[in-house]
């Protein structure tokens, strides 16, 4: 996928520019420079990644193509607790894969936004795994997964195919306002 690609697949979640966001399982970047095109200047964009590597790679990156946007680098484990401010939305692209029991992980990932607060949620279209994409979730999975942690208007907003077990979505959740 391109970066036209990843903003794409985020665009329809967020609303206007502007606004406190996360990409949590942010890696090399490929979703948060897609968030900095959306959000630009008038955003801030918390990365949250293990790698440090990763995280100094997509701040290079970053900062050569939207160096006005505010751009805060975290080396953690999103699934543990953070210290954030309460946040306008949040992106979590190709992570929530990475973790068997998903629910508590969740719990805790919402609990950073805000009131009527957004979790854009990109994932592959099954419920079947590999060696490198152990706990997908289909948007259906997402759905049910959605509701039982207490995320409201829940939404498809776009299908790519994917060479990685044949299709990527995106979709919406929002807390309770």
């Amino acid at each position: 996928m391109q970066h036209a690609d990843h903003v794409a697949l985020l665009r329809r979640g967020i609303p206007a520019p502007g606004g406190l966001w996360a990409d949590f399982g942010s890696g090399t970047g490929a979703f948060t420079l897609a968030l900095a095109e959306l959000i630009g200047p008038e955003g801030q964009v918390y990365s949250v990644d293990r790698d440090r590597a990763a995280l100094r790679a997509q701040e290079q990156e970053l900062r050569a193509r939207f160096p006005a946007v505010a751009l805060s680098l975290i080396v953690a484990d999103f699934a543990r607790p953070l210290e954030l401010p309460p946040l306008d939305g949040l992106v979590m692209a190709n992570s929530l894969h990475f973790h068997r029991d998903k629910e508590p992980v969740l719990r805790l990932v919402q609990s950073y936004l805000k009131p009527g607060g957004r979790l854009i949620l990109v994932e592959y279209g099954t419920d079947c795994g590999n060696h490198w994409v152990r706990y997908p979730l289909s948007y259906q999975t997402w759905q049910e997964l959605a509701c039982r942690v207490g995320l409201v208007s829940t939404q498809l907003l776009m299908t790519r195919p994917s060479r990685f077990l044949g299709q990527i979505y995106s979709a919406l959740s929002l807390t309770r306002a």
